[in-house]
């Protein structure tokens, strides 16, 4: 029998700068947070993915805005996944760390929506697990062409084929 574990992508200081910061940040850190305590209560494991862009770039490894974000941060048992792609399964050793554990549901949460989060589930799914996205527990910022809260709608409806969405609410970490 599997096991569900949570994974929460990309959720890191940088994306939450005064200047620029991620479209709903405070909702969202919200959200996870909650999904956090239920994972843990469930005694599911909690996956931190962290996004490295390179030296002197804003998420480059080891610099303040490379961390997880204090309100969600990781604590001892947690996780901790980096990676230098989208897809948080290429080059990393997320799959044989959900192996270790007989994990096949993947709960997905975090940002960027049409990148990180976008790639990670498609890939989730196609290496067989069975994923859920939640549709409130990711974000992103507005594009040229879009809002922030278009971009997210458009990748809940689009992953559908590929994760069952729905809002953090109807989430339930099992066996």
């Amino acid at each position: 029998m599997g096991k569900t574990a949570l994974l929460v992508i990309d959720v890191q200081a940088d994306m939450f700068k005064p200047v620029d910061p991620v479209h709903e940040g405070e909702a969202l850190l919200s959200v996870i947070s909650g999904l956090i305590e239920r994972a843990r209560s469930a005694g599911a494991p909690v996956v931190y993915i962290q996004h490295d862009s390179g030296p002197g770039k804003g998420l480059a490894y080891g610099t303040p805005g490379w961390e997880v974000h204090a309100a969600i941060a990781p604590r001892p048992g947690d996780i901790r996944i980096e990676k230098r792609t989208p897809d948080s399964f290429h080059e990393t050793s997320l799959q044989q760390e959900l192996q270790a554990r007989s994990v096949n549901k993947l709960i997905l949460c975090g940002m960027q929506s049409e990148f990180c989060v976008d790639t990670t589930c498609r890939r989730a799914f196609s290496l067989g697990y069975d994923v859920t996205l939640v549709s409130d527990g990711h974000s992103t910022w507005a594009s040229k062409h879009l809002t922030a809260d278009q971009i997210r709608a458009h990748h809940n409806r689009v992953l559908r084929a590929f994760a069952d969405v729905r809002p953090a609410s109807e989430v339930a970490f099992t066996e």
